[in-house]
């Protein structure tokens, strides 16, 4: 086979560091995709690069590398879509759950320094948790859709440009669904369902695809020896991806402090005020994208390799793989080669290095699994945790606004975590590999979230109404003492807490969808990725009767429970992969940009014959 097809690949040292031009990558684009060669040292070289031994690996610095501007671009562009999700997805729990306060102007807003909370449709805590669950559940499941239709047939960029579109027109019936004359007709569930379930769509079109697409723009497909101001370094594809991605993850929640405004929005001004701003800012995507369109390296459709991992699975189970389902030696049965040594004349379209890639993706997937609890424990399970705050004293704050803690912190902690603890970790040598990170994480995460458990257990504990905490201002009558004297302010601890488990959990998995998907399926397992927030949304949804008074308590200390232990399965399970060495298996055509070629339409690429392939 055709070594370019199966070797990840890097830019020549010094054009590596120079990425962010253009010459730099046309120049490796045009290098012979074969070429290997033993220097009088010892090292062997590979496009120019200088592959590390054995010796090297252990012994030199790994450095990130330069990544292309085009990177950040794209980062502003997921920036401005997550401030639009999230400015509008803050303050849906209290639109949907509270009704319109008696205080207030019509718009859901309420009088100035009111304890009452902003609300509009005034259909209580299940209909809340149900409509938000299932808006989550939409935008994280159909990706596995989208995501398999933009390996296959659209591209991955053309998908990102059409959810942009749908998620236009949903802001614009959002934002009419709640002006006063709608909200007091009471129609305005309707037009905001719609609105509701069209965002979620689009957010589905654009999500899969945006994190792959931001991962092909490196360069640094391949670890290489440098000289950096007179120092011998690694540069380390995954250290280079996983600096990119905070920068990612970073802005995702600079986007998602765009809830603050808009939970002020809505309590002072009202509801159309608050959706008003995320569609605002959605108009910046449209002429960004049209920027970036000549200026990216895209990944073609070129078909899913989705079918020839189900001929994988069926080869092994057909030579006795169900009795290996589990234990070493399973994914072996499945290599061609060792198929035609067991005398098999059966032509394959893959390869030996396809069947270890379907084996690490498999491997991503196992990991992901372990995702659904930590997210109910990062924030709480459906709208229980903006029930318990319903039940607290706010002293006129929003009940809701705490929780853009979790944003903030990460924008505090992703600084912190690229600049300063990751450096220092690799110049001790200290390699903290991804399931460590993760493992981190998920034990960050269920320590936070007893916080929920026991804040919950206090305002039941002092609320006027006892066990009654969530619905308190409907059984006393106005201008009774309705909430808990315990503090707002101390729901922020868990708050922050589990934010911050974000950053070693979702920036972690980034980087293993990608790495560990085969060439033609990286949007399909990135959508997997995702699904695992609708898996946790279905858990919120189908628990939605069960969160409410007085069995909040239990809605936040099972899945802390839960999640304390499958934290201590997944290091267990998964350790062993943080001795493996990162790889992004993608080669130097994939690096070509639209620029570089006569045309601005993604191409498909000839099939290849089965000599090719072979």
């Amino acid at each position: 086979m055709d070594t370019a097809t199966t070797t990840a690949t890097a830019a020549p040292g010094s054009e590596v560091r120079a990425s962010i031009e253009k010459k730099a990558v046309q120049e490796t684009i045009q290098s012979d995709s074969t070429d290997r060669i033993i220097l009088e040292d010892g090292h062997e070289t590979f496009h120019g690069l200088i592959i590390p031994t054995e010796e090297e690996k252990s012994t030199l610095r790994r450095v990130a590398g330069k990544m292309p501007a085009t990177c950040y671009y794209l980062c502003a562009v997921e920036f401005a879509e997550r401030a639009s999700y999230y400015g509008c997805f803050q303050v849906y729990k209290n639109f949907i759950r509270a009704p319109l306060p008696p205080d207030g102007n019509g718009s859901g807003a309420t009088a100035p320094g009111s304890q009452y909370t902003a609300g509009a449709l005034g259909k209580g805590s299940v209909v809340a948790t149900a409509m938000t669950e299932a808006f989550k559940f939409l935008a994280y499941a159909l990706p596995i859709f989208f995501g398999w239709l933009a390996d296959t047939k659209y591209g991955r960029f053309k998908m990102i440009c059409w959810g942009v579109g749908v998620c236009g027109v949903a802001h614009i019936i959002m934002i009419i669904s709640a002006l006063p004359p709608v909200l007091l007709s009471g129609n305005a569930i309707g037009p905001f369902a719609l609105s509701l379930y069209m965002l979620s769509i689009g957010a589905a079109q654009f999500k899969p695809n945006i994190s792959p697409t931001v991962i092909d723009q490196s360069p640094h497909k391949f670890a290489h020896v440098i000289t950096e101001n007179g120092e011998k370094v690694i540069v380390d594809p995954e250290e280079s991806v996983n600096s990119v991605m905070l920068w990612f993850y970073l802005l995702i929640n600079i986007g998602a402090c765009f809830g603050i405004p808009t939970t002020y929005l809505a309590k002072l001004v009202g509801y159309w005020a608050a959706y008003l701003i995320p569609t605002i800012l959605y108009l910046l995507l449209p002429p960004l994208l049209w920027y970036l369109n000549p200026r990216l390296v895209k990944q073609p459709p070129g078909g899913s390799d989705l079918n020839n991992v189900f001929k994988v699975l069926a080869d092994i189970f057909a030579n006795g793989g169900l009795k290996r389902i589990g234990r070493k030696g399973f994914w072996e049965i499945g290599r061609p080669s060792v198929r035609r040594a067991a005398g098999s004349t059966k032509v394959y379209g893959y390869d030996d290095e396809f069947v270890n890639d379907v084996r690490r993706t498999f491997q991503a997937c196992g990991i992901f699994l372990f995702s659904p609890i930590w997210q109910i424990n990062d924030g709480g399970l459906g709208a229980a945790a903006n029930a318990l705050t319903a039940g607290m004293k706010t002293n006129g704050l929003p009940n809701d606004l705490l929780d853009n803690l979790n944003s903030v912190s990460i924008v505090i902690m992703v600084p912190v975590m690229n600049h300063i603890i990751y450096p220092l970790l690799r110049r001790r040598g200290i390699k903290w590999g991804p399931i460590a990170r993760m493992t981190f994480g998920f034990a960050l995460g269920s320590i936070g979230s007893i916080g929920y458990s026991v804040l919950q257990y206090y305002v039941y504990k002092t609320s006027p109404c006892g066990w009654n905490a969530t619905t308190c201002a409907e059984l006393l009558p106005e201008g009774a003492t309705t909430v808990s004297e315990i503090s707002y302010a101390w729901y922020a601890i868990p708050v922050i807490m589990t934010a911050v488990s974000e950053v070693f959990v979702n920036v972690t998995s980034y980087g293993i969808a990608y790495s560990r998907a085969p060439k033609n399926m990286k949007g399909l397992v990135a959508s997997l990725n995702l699904a695992m927030t609708a898996i946790s949304a279905a858990i919120g949804l189908g628990t939605a009767p069960a969160i409410s008074d007085p069995h909040l308590i239990w809605a936040f200390a099972g899945p802390t429970i839960a999640g304390s232990t499958m934290t201590v399965i997944f290091w267990f399970t998964f350790r062993h992969i943080d001795k493996e060495e990162f790889v992004l298996n993608t080669d130097f055509d994939d690096m070509k940009k639209d620029s570089d070629h006569e045309s601005d339409e993604e191409r498909v690429p000839p099939p290849k014959t089965i000599e090719e392939k072979q």
